[in-house]
């Protein structure tokens, strides 16, 4: 019977990330333990590995105790935990940056390598709320652990993402796509995939000790392409409008008191500036394939899965 002596904790490994990252680990015979607020809620993981190599166990990243209970013993800590909109207690200071903090003193007291997954535009001068948590908690992870790997994705893409599916999900029902800022914020999608593949990399020690990488998938594409690009894909004819930012700000106003919101304020802020690898990273070699990645695109990704959006989802006839 094969044994797993090598115990990785990870933070958020029931989310659409985590539990890529959780079956790679699981392909590469580590056992795993799953920090999630509600392991009951993570049965999905199972199937991820063998019997008995992934565990979920209670942590909430707002009580110090149940993060280190979660991290003792562990060779390394990874947390990709995150959010896009504030709900209830689930503030964006309180996750990603008190709460990244405490991930990364608990690390540091358990003597475990720490992976920290952040995000492309996170920055301390940023307007924008998100982004500015995400540095805070960049800043508190490499104060308590000096040589730990950050990883910046940017819009992620795969299967169960929140980005194509929700538009194309939009596109099924409206006769319009809105978009924002005249559609012209530059993105750089990353497939899941190659995420979990750099979060690898990092696990295999081929990532600079304190570096912080950016993840891009292998074009920039503006925000009207990609809207381009679903409906194509989708095989669905909508009328693509521009909308101001500041029109769109006002909308949010009203969508953001919605329990699972559209759009928020702080979203609206995000668009204002594109969300790509910088200059200094590709220089430095601090991207995807500084990690000998080849990033896959989202032509290659896309449709399969984008299919279920079709009018008759895979009976659909081709085009061309």
């Amino acid at each position: 019977m094969q044994t797993y002596d090598r115990l990785v904790t990870v933070f958020g490994g029931s989310g659409f990330v985590g539990r890529h990252i959780v079956r790679a680990l699981a392909r590469r015979g580590f056992r795993i333990r799953v920090a999630v607020r509600r392991p009951d809620l993570a049965g999905h993981l199972q199937p991820l590995g063998m019997v008995g190599q992934i565990h979920a166990v209670q942590a909430n990243l707002r009580y110090p105790d149940s993060v280190r209970q979660a991290v003792a013993g562990s060779e390394i800590v990874i947390n990709c935990v995150g959010i896009l909109y504030e709900t209830g207690r689930q503030k964006f200071d309180s996750v990603q940056a008190r709460g990244a903090a405490m991930v990364a003193r608990a690390a540091a007291e358990a003597g475990a390598r720490l992976i920290h997954l952040s995000a492309i535009g996170a920055d301390a001068e940023s307007k924008s709320l998100y982004a500015r948590t995400k540095a805070a908690g960049e800043a508190a992870v490499l104060k308590e652990v000096p040589d730990a790997v950050i990883l910046r994705p940017s819009v992620v893409f795969g299967p169960e993402d929140d980005f194509f599916n929700r538009f194309a999900g939009m596109a099924q029902m409206s006769p319009v796509l809105p978009l924002v800022g005249g559609g012209e914020t530059k993105f750089q999608p990353v497939f899941v995939g190659d995420v979990a593949q750099a979060v690898m990399a990092a696990v295999d020690g081929q990532a600079k000790p304190g570096a912080v990488y950016e993840l891009g998938g292998p074009a920039v594409k503006s925000f009207r392409e990609l809207m381009d690009f679903v409906l194509a894909t989708t095989q669905r004819k909508r009328l693509l409008v521009p909308l101001s930012f500041g029109l769109a700000r006002l909308q949010a106003k009203i969508l953001q008191l919605l329990p699972k919101p559209l759009l928020t304020e702080d979203q609206v802020t995000l668009l204002e500036s594109d969300n790509v690898v910088g200059e200094a990273a590709k220089v430095e070699g601090r991207t995807l394939d500084g990690l000998g990645i080849h990033a896959q695109s989202v032509e290659a990704v896309v449709p399969t899965y984008l299919w279920r959006f079709r009018r008759q989802g895979q009976f659909t006839a081709p085009v061309g």
